[in-house]
């Protein structure tokens, strides 16, 4: 396959909850369409998200209750207002009073929902015509979700479908379907309005981003939640028992970082089913993560080539097996499904990589990825140090599921911390770290090593822009609780050496093109 790149130019990671704003937590109004000026401003081309599906419990947006879906938690009450579904008081009272730094979750869960009835109440023809075309064009899926949505939150107590006591609807007889549809007519018209409502937010963030020269850069975990509307209306795509009981769980085998592995439990794939009805559910999925993006980052690309596959039930990842992936048979499906003249796709090759993995993103001819904080763990000249990075990559001070640029600093022992501070040419002098002296500019250099790299696109999380400690951390992996919770403010934005960013996007000629 040829080899599909990006212009060389550089971008922000930072997720929607996590713009500045009233509402308790980042959401598709005027906030996110500032984001987008300061980048634009900045000479950045891509503002780069986290999943936008439904949260889980923890408010993890890696494992939602459907691959389609958006978080109803990032619409704008501000928006509804302009469409005449909130009032000014409704909308006042919908700003949060507490910290602007953290995202208010369970203020959220307690209010939010019932806002947004009162703008589903007073949506008049227009509005439901409108969203019967939506569901006509979202067809694939959205019937699906919002049936499992209905009956999830109004008839089985929140419950996972596989422990569903109504046997006919965990089986999804059509007939006792169609009877909760009809008896639960508003609330499953209600669940198709809230995606209506998020997608025409986010179609207008995304039409007002394109004008501005601005691509957005999803993220789409791998794996789905078995509570999700996915394994439970395509259940045959699953590797499941005949009660809807994972065979095998995801995860990866123990290495440098967890000595038991990772363990994340949701169900694995039957490829075979998958490959005899060519990939369809995947197909849709990735049709709608290309309309909601410009480009999206598959999680764990590794596991299209071979997947570490544990029984259900044990404790750890350790007892797992490799099973081999679907390969480049996916992809040159995928590759003859959509426009590919321009990178639609990011592969997250980080982790346990064997030469089956390298070979099939080099056929496939995708771009993965490259993290420098990874360099320094020790002294060989690793793929992760920015002098070796391909021009076909996009390369990161860190994700996600890093520490900060400054909290990574503070957590690495003396002798790579010398390593990577030598590299990056930052005189000892300059940060004292036995007396806790802080100098922003460390991060500054950081960026410079990155920017100059030969990879055609480079991506700082917006806390390392913002020169950022460990407080700031996104998500700890393997810790269930206290995260995805970072927020910014409109005066930390302003603070931001904006002259410094813009000189590097200018010197190491990463501007767009005119």
């Amino acid at each position: 396959m040829k080899t599909i790149e990006f212009e060389r130019s550089s971008g922000v990671l930072m997720h929607i909850s996590s713009l500045p704003g009233d509402f308790g937590i980042g959401v598709l109004g005027k906030d996110a369409r500032h984001f987008v000026d300061f980048l634009s401003k900045n000479g950045f081309s891509h503002w780069q998200t986290l999943p936008v599906g439904p949260i889980d419990e923890f408010n993890s947006p890696y494992q939602s209750v459907s691959a389609f879906a958006g978080n109803p938690l990032l619409i704008d009450p501000e928006g509804l207002l302009a469409d005449g579904l909130l009032t000014e008081d409704e909308v006042d009272d919908a700003r949060y009073d507490g910290s602007p730094w953290i995202t208010a979750y369970e203020w959220l869960k307690e209010t939010r929902i019932p806002l947004f009835r009162k703008a589903f109440s007073r949506a008049g023809i227009l509005e439901k015509a409108a969203m019967a075309k939506y569901a006509q064009q979202e067809a694939y899926w959205i019937n699906d979700y919002a049936l499992y949505m209905t009956v999830k939150e109004n008839l089985e107590d929140g419950r996972c479908w596989a422990d569903w006591e109504n046997t006919a609807l965990k089986e999804r007889m059509t007939v006792e379907m169609a009877k909760v549809t009809l008896s639960l007519k508003e609330e499953f018209e209600f669940q198709i309005f809230l995606q209506y409502i998020f997608d025409k937010q986010w179609s207008e963030l995304k039409a007002y981003a394109g004008e501005k020269g601005i691509s957005l850069i999803g993220d789409m975990p791998i794996y789905v939640s078995l509570d999700s509307a996915d394994c439970w209306a395509h259940r045959h795509y699953f590797d499941l028992d005949g009660k809807g009981r994972p065979k095998n769980v995801a995860g990866v085998p123990p290495d440098y970082f967890s000595e038991d592995g990772q363990l994340w439990g949701n169900p694995v794939y039957n490829w075979r089913s998958l490959k005899v009805h060519r990939y369809r559910w995947w197909l849709k999925r990735l049709e709608r993560s290309l309309d909601l993006f410009d480009a999206v980052r598959i999680d764990h690309f590794r596991a299209f080539s071979a997947f570490w596959a544990v029984p259900a039930g044990e404790k750890t990842a350790k007892n797992g097996k490799w099973i081999q992936g679907p390969g480049m048979d996916f992809f040159k499906t995928l590759f003859k499904s959509f426009n590919f003249d321009k990178p639609r796709i990011i592969a997250e090759d980080l982790g346990i990589i064997d030469d089956n993995v390298v070979k099939l993103l080099d056929e496939s001819g995708l771009p993965g990825m490259r993290v420098m904080q990874f360099a320094f763990i020790d002294d060989a000249n690793n793929i992760h140090y920015p002098h070796n990075y391909p021009r076909n990559m996009v390369c990161y001070t860190g994700t996600h599921d890093n520490n900060t640029l400054l909290g990574y600093l503070w957590d690495i022992d003396e002798t790579q911390r010398r390593r990577a501070l030598d590299y990056i040419n930052y005189q000892a002098g300059q940060y004292d770290w036995q007396k806790g002296g802080m100098d922003c500019t460390v991060n500054k250099a950081f960026l410079r090593a990155l920017w100059q790299s030969p990879a055609n696109l480079v991506i700082a999380p917006i806390q390392d822009l913002c020169g950022y400690g460990a407080d700031a951390r996104m998500n700890t992996p393997g810790k269930a609780e206290g995260n995805w919770c970072f927020r910014i403010t409109e005066e930390t934005l302003a603070c931001v050496d904006q002259e410094e960013i813009r000189a590097l996007n200018r010197i190491y000629f990463r501007l767009p093109k005119a």
